[in-house]
């Protein structure tokens, strides 16, 4: 299972995914340009470590002091907003001149489950067209309205090969939840990410977000997130739309071809995907569709 994204979204999928994925990989955005994370992307010229910190978190032992400290942000000095995992992924790829190598020493470190890979192996900067103009950069776009055309300033970002060969080798391809625009998107973009979600033969599943406050896409319906998603040349299969935040109409008013689970997956706080409840969903349709796809091994058991 490959899960693509960015943020707090991205690793709620890869927690929801422990329980019944085999092999297990994220793929994440490192666009950001705000925060810990632009600091250290402005002052070391790394690609931002903050959405890969958020998601080795997701994944590592809950035994392990180091990674119980990713998530501590400094309070006071010149360290301050800084987080001790971002810290620490840009001294190791400081130490060892290795972006990705770092990131998977820190996993081992915490004794993470799975591989995370960033989505590229260098600083990206996010563009975007608006009604009021292009806009650049992660931060921006994220405060911005009427946003199309999500694209990136460098051309042809190297995408670890890894990453690739994930997505085309998967049985199931998450993408999602998370900020459309600046997590999803900002992942699924990426050239070579676009293509081999293109040419997998994985399931490919979309999980809408339960809240949308965001201003990049406030106000989206599940409709218009789907269309973002299709007009960027993201290809997708199935969506999985929470309960009680996308109502009939908006399921009825999508396109056929789409397999719509629309299921309580929201945490108690209502702003976020618990993941047990997503896991199950997940596995349930994915073993829905080999069911499909291979009749004849139902048939024989």
């Amino acid at each position: 299972m490959v899960a693509i994204g960015g943020g707090h979204g991205l690793a709620s999928s890869l927690r929801a995914s422990l329980a019944f994925a085999d092999q297990l990989t994220g793929v994440v955005s490192v666009a950001d340009d705000g925060g810990s994370s632009g600091r250290l992307r402005r002052e070391l010229g790394l690609p931002a470590p903050g959405d890969l910190r958020r998601c080795l978190s997701a994944l590592a032992s809950e035994d392990s002091l180091l990674a119980k400290s990713l998530e501590h942000r400094f309070d006071r000095g010149a360290l301050e907003g800084h987080a001790v995992g971002n810290l620490l992924i840009a001294g190791l790829a400081g130490a060892g001149g290795d972006f990705a190598a770092a990131i998977n020493e820190v996993a081992r470190l915490v004794g993470a489950v799975g591989t995370i890979l960033p989505a590229t192996l260098e600083p990206v900067t996010l563009v975007a067209d608006s009604d009021g103009g292009e806009l650049v950069g992660q931060v921006t776009i994220e405060r911005a309205t009427g946003i199309r055309n999500l694209r990136f300033e460098q051309t042809a970002p190297e995408t670890p090969a890894e990453a690739v060969e994930a997505i085309r080798n998967a049985d199931l391809v998450v993408i999602g939840p998370g900020s459309l625009f600046t997590s999803v998107l900002a992942a699924a973009v990426v050239p070579e990410i676009k293509q081999a979600i293109a040419d997998t033969s994985a399931h490919r599943v979309f999980v809408a977000n339960v809240a949308n406050d965001r201003a990049e896409a406030r106000g989206f319906d599940l409709p218009e997130h789907v269309e973002a998603i299709r007009d960027h040349g993201i290809a997708i299969d199935s969506i999985v739309a929470p309960l009680n935040t996308h109502r009939v109409d908006e399921v009825g008013a999508l396109d056929s071809s789409l397999d719509v689970r629309v299921a309580e997956v929201a945490a108690a706080d209502g702003w976020q995907h618990d993941p047990v409840k997503l896991g199950a969903v997940l596995a349930d349709l994915h073993r829905r569709r080999e069911r499909r796809q291979n009749p004849s091994d139902i048939a024989s058991t």
